[in-house]
């Protein structure tokens, strides 16, 4: 069999080159999905008004074996992304508050569930470990677990730690085969289930590192971990906007970046005063300013 890697691209496509009866029928399954996953084939060909061999054939042109393994593709496009086909009807009225008080309030509520399911215990028993490693590999991948890897090593290598991120998967896996048992890994992943990820903290393992995953509870990535900071991601229905689970796994990177600063104690200060000259003076003179940001 010919697996359709998108049916509904398939459909699209077929509504604008196919032939008179295919365009008729896959503009008829896009304006209804849910009815044609469900109907049966004569209900199907009853509605458009064609032939139940005309339904089969339309199948088969669009890469399945027929009528069941068509509506098999559709049933499980409809359950993966449903709602970016038929979304909810915007409300246009005062849209420029109503976008800044969905960015904001879903943030904040972000950011109160990772702090309220935090085991705080195991958080700062991780920052301890960091502050004195000889070495950290911050890793992730995908959007925001490789943006958060970055960010941990921005916000480490002022304390002095000597830090490294890397998001690209085999480099991952090259990184920590050169790991020893001074080098804690931390591997960030939303979804728990990123392969490079997980492989990299199983060859970490093996040369005596400690790892340490923020990601999902129960996924692949915790079960390999030495320690996990468990991390769920909870959206809140808005397809338009950008995920709320950055800034709650931000929240995170800074309370652990935090405790690693108060573990280190006095001795990050005069990085941070480096940092803090070296910008000032070389770009504006503004000691308001963020630390090098």
């Amino acid at each position: 069999m010919k697996t359709p890697a998108d049916i509904i691209t398939r459909l699209q496509l077929m509504l604008q080159v196919g032939t008179k009866s295919d365009r008729k029928l896959a503009g008829f399954v896009l304006a209804d999905l849910d009815f044609v996953s469900k109907a049966a084939i004569s209900e199907i060909a009853a509605r458009v008004g064609v032939s139940e061999p005309t339904v089969t054939r339309f199948c088969r042109n669009l890469g399945c074996e027929g009528v069941r393994d068509f509506k098999f593709y559709l049933a499980q496009a409809i359950a993966i992304g449903g709602q970016y086909l038929s979304p909810e009807p915007l409300s246009r009225d005062a849209r420029e508050q109503r976008i800044a008080s969905a960015i904001t309030e879903a943030a904040i509520s972000a950011i109160q569930r990772a702090s309220e399911n935090l085991d705080m215990t195991t958080l700062v028993a991780v920052a301890a470990r960091i502050a004195v490693s000889g070495n950290v590999l911050c890793i992730g991948s995908g959007g925001i677990s490789s943006m958060m890897a970055t960010e941990m090593q921005n916000r480490l290598f002022r304390l002095g730690v000597s830090v490294l991120a890397q998001i690209d998967g085999q480099l991952q896996r090259m990184y920590a085969a050169v790991a020893t048992p001074d080098t804690t890994l931390i591997a960030f992943s939303v979804s728990g289930y990123a392969r490079s990820v997980i492989d990299a903290v199983q060859v970490a393992q093996q040369y005596g590192a400690t790892t340490i995953a923020i990601t999902p509870p129960d996924s692949a990535l915790a079960k390999v971990a030495d320690t996990v900071i468990n991390f769920q991601s909870l959206e809140d229905g808005n397809i338009y906007k950008p995920t709320s689970s950055r800034y709650a796994l931000l929240s995170i990177v800074d309370m652990i970046v935090t405790s690693v600063a108060e573990t280190r104690g006095p001795r990050v200060l005069e990085n941070l005063r480096r940092i803090k000259q070296s910008v000032n003076t070389l770009k504006v003179d503004d000691p308001r300013l963020p630390l090098g940001d």
